[in-house]
């Protein structure tokens, strides 16, 4: 699971709320994306101060972070992945997730996923889950393949990245960054020319950090998570996981070009 509003379940307040809507709510806490959220700003904060070092280097200091922790507000992403995700998830599928991911080893897959992401920002812990995956056994290499493989991990993050990235291109040209007068064609050439090294960057860092957040689950308990995985529901839960959160990493990196924009051109902030 990588990559939820108020405003869905604004209208059921208390013990009146639908029995639908407590149940996506349930599903929701179960597999605290609310955790993911944050653990998602915590990376963006990274890669912000990376976007200054690469595009105006030593121009944006306070100002920039400040910008940047605006852009990634915590309240406003939790409820936007809320709201994406209550309405994407069906209802005929919260049940038997909310059952599995209730239990000790649900509770167990979740905190172990978080964990590992949230370490993951750390670019030698990332280098040292790399080399992991590479000297895991071989059964425990097939687990975490059929996994990414049932998931769709692999198509779905290199598809989101590359409308993220595109995204904030479009957020440069809308600010007139100074870009060598790069037309919106040659901007989304060169970044679907990029493919197959995101691709291959994608692959690394799933199998790196699927081996470390699944290092102290067993085979067996992997493997009823795949089977979770391969089925109907786990399927819609998937898909309603990259619907919350798909627009959101849109959303945020076209508002990170427009605000580099205007740092690299030397405009009034």
């Amino acid at each position: 699971m990588f990559r939820t509003s108020a405003a869905v379940f604004a209208v059921c307040v208390g013990a009146s709320a639908p029995l639908a809507a407590q149940d996506a709510e349930r599903l929701f806490e179960a597999l605290r994306l609310d955790d993911v959220v944050e653990v998602m700003r915590g990376e963006g904060i990274v890669a912000g101060e990376a976007l200054e070092a690469d595009l105006f280097p030593g121009r944006g200091g306070p100002l920039w972070d400040r910008v940047v922790r605006d852009i990634y507000d915590r309240s406003e992403m939790i409820e936007v992945v809320h709201d994406r995700f209550g309405k994407a998830i069906p209802e005929a599928s919260v049940a038997p997730l909310i059952g599995f991911f209730e239990s000790e080893t649900g509770q167990r897959l979740v905190e172990l996923e978080i964990a590992a992401r949230r370490a993951m920002i750390d670019e030698a812990v990332e280098d040292a889950a790399a080399e992991s995956a590479r000297d895991a056994t071989a059964a425990r290499r097939d687990l975490i393949r059929d996994f990414i493989e049932a998931n769709d991990l692999i198509e779905q993050n290199v598809t989101g990245a590359l409308n993220s990235n595109l995204a904030f291109y479009r957020g440069l040209l809308d600010g007139e960054a100074p870009i060598g007068g790069l037309s919106q064609d040659q901007v989304i050439a060169d970044v679907y020319a990029s493919e197959p090294q995101v691709r291959e960057d994608t692959v690394d860092w799933l199998e790196g950090y699927l081996t470390l957040a699944y290092a102290p689950v067993d085979d067996m308990a992997l493997q009823q998570y795949l089977d979770l995985s391969r089925s109907d529901v786990g399927q819609d839960l998937n898909t309603a996981i990259f619907a919350a959160f798909d627009e959101l990493y849109d959303d945020i990196s076209y508002d990170l070009g427009r605000a580099a924009a205007r740092f690299m051109s030397g405009q009034d902030l």
